[in-house]
């Protein structure tokens, strides 16, 4: 049974899948789009918005809570520009938007193994 077990596997070990997750984090963040499965897209999803929500947030706090906040999305994201970008262009896009950063569009399947595509982007603010 697999009562109380969540989040995706998608077949990788513990750190792999980790690293999978921070990487497509990481370049979502940067290029406001990325073409994947939709599995890794869904498993992806809820940790993005909640770092944007994150440097949202900490827009309105005071400095203590700006330098924690930033602490935080860098520990989970280990990137410095992706960090950058994150506090000074993403948060204050979605200032006056209460959720939902993201959007997943689907696409044709792949040729290769005909997995299910999406196009995973950030909306505009």
């Amino acid at each position: 049974m697999r009562h109380g077990v969540a989040g995706y596997k998608l077949g990788r070990s513990v750190g792999q899948r980790n690293s999978l997750r921070k990487t497509m984090i990481i370049q979502l963040f940067t290029h406001e789009r990325i073409r994947t499965t939709r599995a890794k897209a869904q498993a992806i999803r809820g940790a993005a918005e909640k770092l944007i929500t994150l440097a949202r947030n900490s827009g309105n706090g005071s400095d203590i809570d700006k330098v924690n906040a930033r602490r935080l999305a860098a520990a989970r994201l280990g990137n410095p520009a992706a960090v950058r970008k994150l506090f000074e262009d993403l948060g204050p896009r979605y200032a006056n938007r209460n959720g939902g950063y993201t959007r997943m569009l689907k696409l044709t399947p792949r040729l290769g193994d005909a997995a299910e595509m999406v196009l995973l982007e950030l909306v505009e603010g």
